[in-house]
């Protein structure tokens, strides 16, 4: 078994199964993602603390899922790029608010973290986790799904360019068993 590498600017060396948060995190930043938006999740912690950390960078904690739609979409009004991160559960409270970048062509990128898979403990998350992927498709959103950090990195980036140079609403899934089994 080979160990999934990416090598930084400074040169380190990042093992992608664990350290996929902060090469995630230089891959937005280097398709110029200047804003984000998040309802705190365990999922996407540290790539929440190191957008909070960055001075370049505009973060807005939300109440509720949507309002990132209508962020995102402002930014990009306003020459930001923007990324929305979130739990599946909360893809079900964006349904309604997605029509609008996909009436309008804006482009919209989200990171959703999945719930209701691998190693769950919480059968409230199952349902959505279960409709996540059919629910993005049916109001017009692109879903790429990673399951490896290798591809997380790859399908972020193109899902960026996706999103920014061809006017596209695209989804990125990031499957459970990538972020570990929940402990409470």
């Amino acid at each position: 078994m080979t160990v999934a590498a990416a090598i930084t600017k400074s040169g380190e060396t990042r093992d992608l199964a664990v350290d996929w948060p902060l090469e995630l995190y230089d891959t937005l930043k280097a398709a110029g993602i200047s804003h984000m938006s998040y309802v705190p999740d365990a999922g996407h912690s540290t790539l929440i603390r190191l957008f909070n950390e960055d001075a370049d960078m505009t973060a807005n904690v939300l109440t509720t899922e949507e309002e990132g739609v209508a962020i995102a979409t402002g930014a990009w009004l306003g020459g930001q790029r923007s990324v929305i991160l979130m739990q599946s559960s909360g893809v079900g409270n964006c349904i309604n608010m997605l029509s609008l970048p996909v009436q309008t062509r804006t482009p919209l990128l989200m990171l959703v973290t999945m719930r209701g898979e691998w190693a769950e403990f919480n059968p409230w998350q199952v349902p959505m986790g279960q409709a996540t992927e059919a629910s993005l498709r049916a109001i017009g959103v692109t879903v790429l799904r990673a399951e490896t950090g290798e591809d997380l990195i790859e399908i972020a980036s193109q899902a960026a360019g996706m999103a920014f140079d061809a006017d596209q609403q695209i989804a990125v899934l990031i499957g459970q068993r990538l972020l570990g089994k929940k402990k409470w």
